[in-house]
């Protein structure tokens, strides 16, 4: 008989990637590393447990949106109060946080759990080329 294996999180050896998203499609990107936070890239994934590598984004200010997105997607976020619906569109979010872009298209594609949260923080998104994770030497990883 075949026997599944069971991964517990104490034997999970994390990685570390790096993405450069400078001229990428921001779905194509988004796609990538919410498949390698959540491990489903290899074949021992186990869906109750954060087995998931770690991954850093760089040059977010110079993700592709195509088809017009940057004039026409809109994110909304409601402050809690009556009348509090606020809305930006992605040309200004790009402008004030580019790395909130790569942020929320990421955290979509995440489990919206307390698992989900943890994988989430496996991921550093810079908008430069500068990032602080040089110490754990990310293998770099091209986006097709």
């Amino acid at each position: 008989m075949r026997q599944t294996t069971i991964i517990r999180k104490e034997i999970v050896d994390k990685k570390w990637y790096i993405i450069d998203a400078a001229n990428v499609p921001l779905g194509r990107l988004s796609t990538l590393v919410a498949s390698i936070l959540r491990e489903k890239n290899k074949p021992t994934f186990t869906p109750n447990v954060d087995m998931g590598d770690n991954v850093v984004v760089i040059n977010a200010k110079d993700v592709l949106l195509t088809a017009k997105k940057d004039e026409k997607k809109i994110y909304y976020h409601h402050t809690g109060y009556p009348g509090g619906l606020k809305q930006i569109t992605a040309a200004d979010l790009r402008a004030k946080k580019p790395e909130l872009l790569v942020e929320k298209a990421v955290r979509g594609m995440l489990p919206h759990t307390k698992l989900g949260r943890k994988q989430f923080k496996n991921l550093y998104v810079y908008a430069n080329a500068d990032h602080k994770q040089v110490g754990q030497q990310p293998i770099a990883i091209e986006v097709k």
